[in-house]
């Protein structure tokens, strides 16, 4: 066996050491981070940058939040993992704490965003089943067209992204994908008797930070109480303050029948997904039928409710919406500078995105990000052609307007 004698120290050494050893399923901006505070991360030659990606809103705390890291290093000192096969000390103060926190009866505690999706999709079909009455095996799902829901093989089934679903058919059956934002298209496909869910993100993030119209997701809801169909909220990138409201869905003033958590439940510091419902839904699963083993440990429980508790205690929703409010004034006007660039700017809270005027198979975005990164500021392009800036939650004024003039630097005087 080859063994490593010399550790590499630059960054272009570990890029290419990843390059040459680990799968090429990313394609990051060429950074090596080695350590993060608040919202600064480091490369391994000491040069600092903001974080205006914050690892996909699952750092919406900040990097290392010293209540967060105080938590976690003293459970991993007691207990990290039992496995269900036992009782822990922590999971039922979990899960009364976040079920209170968010208004619901019960909680399934899962690990990755995707998990929790997957987890969702089959407690709407269970519930179609025991409670709604439809026939086994007749149970759909409906979806929307631009989605992100991770990519294992349950969720690519309901993507039309090329890049997420090629070549890894056969998919999953069950599924109905209608566009987004198109109400009369809901509507038609829940005339079906046999769907069970209607699962949507409240913005799409992954798509490019697509901000539905205002009555969408409330009509939505409400259409499928109608149906007696259950709206099934993907608030993975949304959720926890992100958007300026603890939810999404909390603008629009009302409550998901199933509510799925993921990324910035983690604080950043390890997976943790849940999925929230009521006991109507959440008690047609019985033993044996769903679980992991590592969903609902200890360490993620203690982990995952110092997270909510600083979420609270530092306003972090209060900021996002006045944050994100001076952003997108600061991104119009950076548009009406470089409509020739910047062809819009949408978001809600502190999750935005601006489209660059060129096709998605350009590079000018990319170089734009590249050039930001020279500056001191991280972000990535996302569909080839749209930024999306996403920075922690505990971002002040200050650094915000100092990330503004770095990002209308280098666009205002791009050629």
């Amino acid at each position: 066996m080859e063994v490593l004698t010399t550790s590499p120290v630059s960054s272009a050494d570990l890029m290419e050491l990843e390059d040459r050893y680990n799968a090429h399923n990313y394609h990051p901006i060429p950074v090596v981070l080695e350590r993060g505070r608040g919202v600064f991360v480091w490369d391994v030659e000491g040069k600092r940058y903001y974080d205006f990606l914050s690892a996909y809103s699952a750092v919406n705390q900040g990097h290392c939040h010293p209540r967060i890291i105080k938590a976690l290093t003293e459970q991993a000192q007691k207990l990290t993992l039992t496995s269900r096969a036992f009782y822990n000390n922590l999971l039922g103060e979990y899960a009364e704490f976040i079920t209170h926190y968010f208004g619901y009866d019960r909680v399934l505690p899962m690990n990755t965003g995707v998990e929790g999706v997957e987890t969702a999709i089959k407690l709407a079909r269970k519930w179609a089943y025991n409670i709604k009455g439809v026939p086994e095996g007749q149970a759909k799902i409906v979806f929307v067209e631009g989605n992100f829901h991770g990519r294992t093989l349950g969720a690519i089934s309901a993507s039309t992204d090329p890049s997420s679903r090629k070549g890894f058919g056969p998919y999953m059956s069950g599924y109905v994908v209608i566009p987004y934002n198109d109400l009369a298209a809901l509507e038609k496909a829940l005339q079906d008797p046999t769907v069970a869910g209607f699962l949507v993100e409240p913005i799409q993030g992954e798509a490019g930070v697509y901000v539905p119209d205002d009555n969408y997701l409330p009509a939505a809801h409400e259409m499928c109480r109608r149906s007696n169909v259950l709206f099934v909220a993907d608030e993975v990138q949304t959720g926890i303050a992100r958007t300026g409201k603890l939810l999404c869905c909390d603008h629009f003033g009302f409550k998901p029948d199933v509510l799925i958590l993921g990324k910035a439940l983690s604080g950043g510091v390890l997976p943790v997904s849940a999925v929230l419902a009521s006991d109507e839904v959440m008690l047609t699963l019985k033993p044996g039928e769903h679980g992991s083993t590592f969903g609902g440990n200890p360490l993620a429980c203690a982990v995952a409710m110092e997270v909510l508790k600083v979420v609270a205690d530092e306003n972090l929703a209060a900021n996002a919406e006045t944050l994100g409010k001076i952003f997108r004034a600061r991104m119009e006007d950076l548009k009406q500078k470089r409509p020739d660039l910047v062809t819009s700017v949408r978001g809600r809270g502190l999750l935005n995105a601006i489209v660059i005027n060129d096709a998605e198979d350009s590079d000018t975005a990319w170089n734009i990000c590249l050039a930001m990164a020279e500056h001191g500021l991280l972000a990535k392009p996302t569909h080839g052609n749209i930024i999306r800036f996403a920075p922690p939650l505990v971002m002040t004024r200050e650094q915000l307007e100092e990330c503004c003039d770095i990002i209308a630097g280098v666009i205002g005087g791009w050629k």
